[in-house]
């Protein structure tokens, strides 16, 4: 994919990782006027989502290619009835088809003393999962 205001060609990972954080993300259904959609906690996130729509969420160790299921599905609707739960919904499940592992975004940790001729540099890049939902059942 080329990006002539950046002047070079993006290579696959950059690009699903613009997906992930969102410059040239797809809208979600629930904005594009379909109504059902649901609220999930997975890695310690709440992730509002809707059948068709892609997300990265923490490292899930799946297979790519391979269906998971989500179990912890905190909201459900269908646009005239919501069900919430207390507090998970009991029978509510998610399920997404696994697309790719990418890296996040590399954050640096800088430690420096003045004067003690002292500077430490670390690094952390975190790795995501990145989902497509299929479907959305439980109400």
């Amino acid at each position: 994919m080329h990006v002539p205001s950046l002047g070079f060609t993006l290579g696959l990972v950059d690009r699903l990782l613009m997906n992930c954080i969102g410059a040239g993300a797809q809208t979600p259904a629930f904005k594009r006027g379909l109504s059902m959609y649901a609220v999930i906690f997975c890695g310690g996130k709440q992730h509002k989502v809707s059948e068709g729509e892609k997300l990265c969420v923490e490292l899930l160790h799946a297979e790519l290619g391979s269906t998971v299921e989500l179990d912890k599905v905190l909201l459900v609707s269908d646009g005239t009835n919501i069900k919430v739960g207390n507090p998970y919904v009991e029978g509510a499940k998610v399920t997404a088809q696994v697309l790719a592992e990418v890296p996040g975004e590399k954050v640096k940790i800088v430690k420096f003393r003045r004067r003690k001729h002292h500077q430490k540099v670390t690094g952390h890049r975190q790795w995501y999962t990145q989902l497509q939902i299929t479907g959305i059942t439980g109400l």
